[in-house]
């Protein structure tokens, strides 16, 4: 079954529908890229579904341990380079309302996290920065 169906918007800009959903994802060139930045860019997109894909696996681990994830968040940087132009890292940094959590459990979600479907799915030459930090 096909997922999606993309067609380009003219100006640097797509439109992306999920198409079992109906939901949509706009994206635009980023402004050091010809673009004017006004929606997540692709590299954009890849960077943040390594963020969406870990906290994804770290809620089916919670759900199948009755963990708690109350306040998981997560800060998605992007690092582009050159020659050829990609994506040379990601930083994530997730928080999570986990003080009362154990050594067991954050090591359970940290390795749900680290190896979800995207990280997996990403080259050995894009460096995936990931920290965790419990409150």
């Amino acid at each position: 079954m096909d997922t999606a169906h993309v067609k380009y918007l003219g100006g640097l800009r797509t439109e992306a529908v999920h198409l079992r959903s109906g939901s949509t994802i706009n994206t635009d060139a980023p402004i050091d890229n010809h673009g004017k930045g006004e929606a997540f860019s692709p590299t954009d997109l890849m960077s943040t579904s390594l963020a969406c894909c870990m906290m994804t696996l770290m809620g089916i681990a919670a759900e199948a341990h009755k963990i708690d994830l109350n306040g998981l968040e997560a800060r998605v940087v992007k690092h582009m380079a050159a020659n050829p132009r990609r994506v040379d890292r990601i930083e994530l940094a997730f928080t999570l309302n986990g003080s009362q959590l154990d050594r067991h459990q954050r090591e359970l979600l940290e390795h749900a996290a680290r190896t979800c479907p995207v990280a997996m799915s990403l080259g050995k030459g894009l460096a995936q920065e990931v920290t965790f930090s419990y409150k």
